[in-house]
């Protein structure tokens, strides 16, 4: 139950300026299809972004102008969610808060307006957009629960071609979710949980199709991100989700962090840690960054710290 204390930290946190939507744990992350469907008929509705992107798929705008949510704005992933890569940055850098600041202006986002972000993958890449949004001081930004296929499933309308928004004024500034350096990430996995959000068999290193070296940080714990999924591609529900991280160690009382690959499907588990009431640190760089240090240790194997399991 301790992993229930620290709610309030969300809600101050990663939670903070939705209460209104009287958060019974994951509704300040997660919006379902009807309810979205509800909001942009609204006065006030949200901005829908398409965040279309898969790891060797260039091809997200051509599948976004094929169909999406009426009005949503395609957002690129390599370009707009992220700096140029290289070497110790990692393959997906933070954005500058100018840059990030320019897109979203450029996506039509205004002062104080919702935003919901989506993809076609469960949320693994749109939830790169909701933590970016975030940590430059968006309180309100949810990703839909399902993805585009709960939207379809319900039978709601979808929009071919392209949507060109008006230009927003929003103002963003940095530091509003909690970020970790490989430093940082070397003293979680000592002193805390550090989450891996990799496949099973890239954290083990069998297996590392993108990366300098195989292998995981070592103490960090694998924790596949698709294990925060059902079936249909949404959310468990907060209690599942609570049970899932209490049993990889996580109980509330320490600093978690989380890393992937390069931060995207990372952020997915953040907003999975925040649905189940628990704060967590990103380490954007991930394992693109530490792997491309040769002076940082690597750990194979199941075993979380010695690399010998």
């Amino acid at each position: 139950g301790s992993a229930i204390s620290a709610r309030h930290v969300v809600n101050g946190g990663i939670g903070g300026g939705s209460q209104r939507r009287g958060d019974p744990s994951g509704s300040v992350v997660l919006v379902g299809a009807e309810r979205l469907h509800d909001e942009l008929l609204s006065a006030t509705p949200p901005l829908l972004l398409d965040v279309r992107w898969a790891l060797g798929d260039p091809h997200g705008c051509d599948h976004y102008r094929a169909g999406h949510l009426p009005g949503a704005v395609y957002v690129d992933l390599d370009t707009e969610l992220a700096a140029a890569p290289g070497g110790r940055a990692g393959r997906h850098p933070l954005p500058s808060v100018a840059a990030l600041e320019r897109s979203a202006q450029g996506w039509g986002l205004t002062a104080g307006r919702p935003v919901v972000v989506y993809d076609d993958n469960g949320g693994q890449s749109a939830a790169r957009a909701w933590w970016l949004l975030r940590w430059a001081g968006v309180d309100d930004v949810r990703i839909l629960d399902g993805a585009l296929g709960a939207w379809r499933e319900a039978g709601f309308e979808i929009e071919t071609g392209e949507t060109v928004p008006v230009p927003g004024d929003v103002v963003l500034t940095a530091g509003h979710l909690p970020l970790l350096d490989a430093d940082g990430a070397a003293r979680v996995a000592r002193a805390g949980v550090l989450l891996d959000a990799r496949a099973p068999e890239r954290y083990r290193g069998e297996v590392e199709p993108v990366d300098p070296r195989a292998g995981h940080i070592p103490g960090a714990v694998s924790a596949a991100t698709g294990d925060n999924l059902d079936g249909t591609g949404r959310f468990l529900s907060p209690d599942r989700l609570r049970a899932r991280f209490v049993a990889l160690g996580v109980d509330g009382s320490e600093p978690v962090g989380v890393y992937c690959g390069s931060g995207v499907t990372a952020a997915h588990q953040i907003a999975a840690l925040a649905v189940a009431g628990i704060e967590a640190a990103l380490f954007a760089g991930s394992w693109s960054a530490w792997s491309s240090d040769p002076d940082r240790p690597v750990a194979t194997g199941t075993g979380t710290g010695t690399g010998s399991g």
